[in-house]
């Protein structure tokens, strides 16, 4: 819909396109990568997310706001976009679990979004030109003002964003799945001691941490500039390494944290920027994709074997530079046939470039916490047997 009272806004990328409409959530003028999310679903979610941190997200789903937000859908402590793009917006959520409208939220979170402007435009653009840095204001309502402040704005190849997310302060996670999420998959936990999980955090969501808990680990979160000496006191049974923003190739620290945690041996399971670094940690290297990959249908595996996945993506392992003689491919994405799945061929270790936790959905990679969690159990018995 169209308030009546809402103040004009404006969007322009940097190849100069402008899109006009009107403001929502926060006034004031942020700056960063556009890009454009696929899902039907989820916004809370997305927003949430700190691998959306430095973006200005456009929603393709025509309509925003109808369910409001809600504690409970947070996969972090506040939004981390730094603007959204709508084509409508409800401002009268009709939901019983909402506690708030959507453009309330993005108000006390200062976060400015348009709406109003042909999105089916906008992500055509995005995907033929490629995603691209771009202004969203509701004061500065000049072109060629925001187009000349965008020129400062950093790229995002190159950009360490992962030392804005990451906890400052190691904590346990002991929050679970609730009973009315829950999918039906099986609790992989038994009646021995807990499993230990160190989750490194390059900027974790939620619901990776839930469903680890509720596989019946003990987690616990360290910063993203740890020590493998100090991750390695904790007597883990396996090792975690979680999504996060920005350039993977730029935390020049986290390929050298894994190196150095790789000579453990121990089980270990990466996600998304966690699959990238563990890549990189094995001596392959990283590009930048035209438009990545972000929403809740992406096909992912090998040969017959096809799971529909959540992803939020805009770097992915260069093919050619992955060690065959160490790593084997065990998932492509099957839209663009980038690596999306990596299994070392010694050592129990393996990654993934998509969310199988995905909240809201898809849940067909679930399983993976549970092969995360046998081997694990077959580790700590090795080493008890030893």
């Amino acid at each position: 819909m169209v308030f009546p009272d809402a103040p004009p806004a404006l969007l322009v990328l940097a190849d100069g396109s402008v899109f006009e409409g009107w403001a929502f959530g926060a006034a004031g003028t942020v700056m960063g990568e556009v890009v454009f999310n696929t899902g039907m679903t989820g916004y809370q979610e997305v927003m949430t997310d700190p691998s959306y941190c430095g973006q200005i997200v456009t929603f393709t789903y025509p309509e925003l706001g109808n369910t409001g937000v809600n504690p409970d859908d947070e996969e972090s402590a506040r939004p981390y976009i730094k603007g959204a793009i709508a084509r409508n917006i409800c401002d009268i959520p009709s939901n019983w679990r909402a506690t708030q409208s959507l453009p309330d939220y993005l108000k006390v979170h200062k976060i400015p979004g348009i709406f109003g402007i042909d999105t089916r435009a906008l992500t055509r653009r995005l995907r033929s030109a490629g995603v691209m840095n771009g202004a969203l204001s509701t004061t500065v309502l000049d072109p060629q003002e925001l187009l000349r402040q965008l020129q400062d704005a950093p790229l995002m190849t190159g950009l360490n964003l992962v030392d804005q997310v990451t906890t400052t302060e190691i904590y346990e996670w002991t929050e679970g799945t609730p009973a009315a999420w829950d999918y039906g998959i099986g609790n992989a936990g038994s009646d021995e001691a807990p499993l230990t999980v160190v989750a490194v955090d390059f900027g974790v969501k939620r619901n990776i941490l839930r469903r680890l808990a509720s596989y019946g680990c003990r987690v616990i979160v360290v910063p993203a500039t740890s020590s493998a000496e100090m991750i390695m006191g904790y007597q883990p049974d396996g090792i975690f390494l979680s999504n996060g923003p920005g350039d993977p190739a730029a935390v020049s620290y986290a390929p050298e944290l894994v190196q150095a945690l790789l000579n453990y041996q121990l089980p270990t399971f990466g996600i998304c920027m966690g699959h990238q670094i563990l890549g990189l940690s094995l001596g392959a290297s990283t590009f930048k994709l035209k438009f990545g990959h972000r929403g809740l249908n992406q096909p992912c595996g090998l040969e017959r074997q096809v799971e529909i996945t959540s992803q939020n993506h805009g770097f992915a392992l260069a093919t050619e530079s992955i060690p065959d003689e160490q790593v084997a491919v065990t998932h492509l994405n099957l839209n663009d046939q980038t690596v999306a799945g990596l299994a070392h061929k010694t050592l129990p270790i393996f990654s993934v470039q998509y969310h199988p936790e995905a909240s809201p959905g898809p849940h067909d990679a679930d399983y993976l916490f549970a092969k995360f969690v046998q081997t694990m159990q077959e580790y700590r018995q090795q080493r008890l047997s030893a």
